[in-house]
């Protein structure tokens, strides 16, 4: 897609040389975000996709909340619900398209020069090879040379972000990277639920059945060791209210037309209580959204000696 968007973070030259090149990256989650953010500040053109109701839990700093508010701005970067008809206007106004695509029509639409899976689903959902000219992928799921081109590691630790051209990302391991929180329990009669069982996963709250959210707190609020933060209203009218497993600052909490099933990632507390950090991008969406990057920026400019700097004119 030719002369959609020129970034006014890229002054080094008058054209930006990432003119002709479009990366949709697939979710808009906060670690989709983080990859979007990466790219966008560095002038390449950007186009989300997402599901009709997104799942994301970290919405204060997630691209996905375009979709129900029709735009959303983490970091000085916003990003709006979009057709993809709108896609050209949306770029050349310097925002991010987020487009309602959950059968990834788009990539037919568009014709992305570079994909990106951004799910995080812990599985293939269905990437490709053939998806673009350049395919990467996050996290465990994933094969370079058979799914992707490139799989970017997800899992906390020296090898946070890095790219990985042959094989895969290390396993999931099923357990959140460890932030220390003491455990308290919490219970009673009609319902109030609280820790998970070990505290590095007690921060990650999970639905106990299905039915509707409803929300008692909101993103960004400090919450004390067993305070209610929502309910879970099940079909057959049953009410659980769900409390905090220990004290601490809610970072996340899942949109209230979410259907919930149980397990389901509901939100998110983090104990070390700092605010601003339920409105920050992560460290780990930065470090992966820096991968990315580098394979992007690798894959068309860095393979051979002189190529980076021909293409760019240096």
């Amino acid at each position: 897609m030719a002369s959609l968007y020129v970034n006014n973070h890229w002054d080094m030259r008058d054209e930006n040389p990432f003119d002709d090149l479009l990366v949709l990256v697939k979710g808009a989650g906060d670690l989709a975000t983080g990859v979007a953010w990466r790219l966008h500040r560095c002038g390449i053109p950007v186009v989300m996709t997402e599901l009709p109701r997104p799942l994301t839990v970290r919405r204060a700093v997630a691209f996905a909340q375009a979709v129900y508010d029709e735009e959303h701005e983490v970091e000085d970067v916003t990003a709006r619900r979009a057709l993809t008809a709108d896609v050209p206007e949306t770029l050349d106004a310097g925002e991010i398209p987020v487009l309602v695509d959950a059968e990834m029509e788009a990539i037919e639409e568009l014709a992305p020069s570079a994909v990106v899976d951004a799910i995080v689903a812990k599985c293939n959902t269905g990437t490709t090879l053939e998806g673009a000219e350049f395919v990467a992928a996050l996290g465990p799921g994933f094969e370079a040379g058979v799914d992707c081109h490139a799989v970017i590691e997800t899992n906390r630790g020296p090898n946070l972000g890095r790219v990985i051209w042959e094989g895969g990302a290390e396993a999931d391991t099923g357990t959140p990277g460890r932030i220390w929180a003491p455990r308290v329990e919490v219970g009673g009669e009609g319902g109030a639920r609280g820790p998970a069982e070990d505290p590095a996963a007690a921060r990650v709250l999970r639905a106990p059945a299905a039915g509707r959210f409803e929300a008692l707190a909101r993103i960004g609020d400090r919450l004390a060791a067993g305070a209610p933060y929502g309910r879970v209203v099940e079909p057959a009218g049953r009410e659980t209210t769900l409390v905090a497993p220990f004290a601490g600052v809610l970072r996340g909490l899942i949109h209230e037309s979410v259907p919930l099933r149980p397990g389901l990632k509901i939100g998110d507390i983090d104990p070390r209580g700092r605010r601003e950090h339920a409105f920050c991008i992560s460290d780990k969406s930065l470090a992966v959204g820096g991968g990315v990057l580098e394979a992007f920026l690798y894959w068309h400019f860095g393979r051979s000696d002189d190529s980076m700097t021909e293409e760019l004119g240096f």
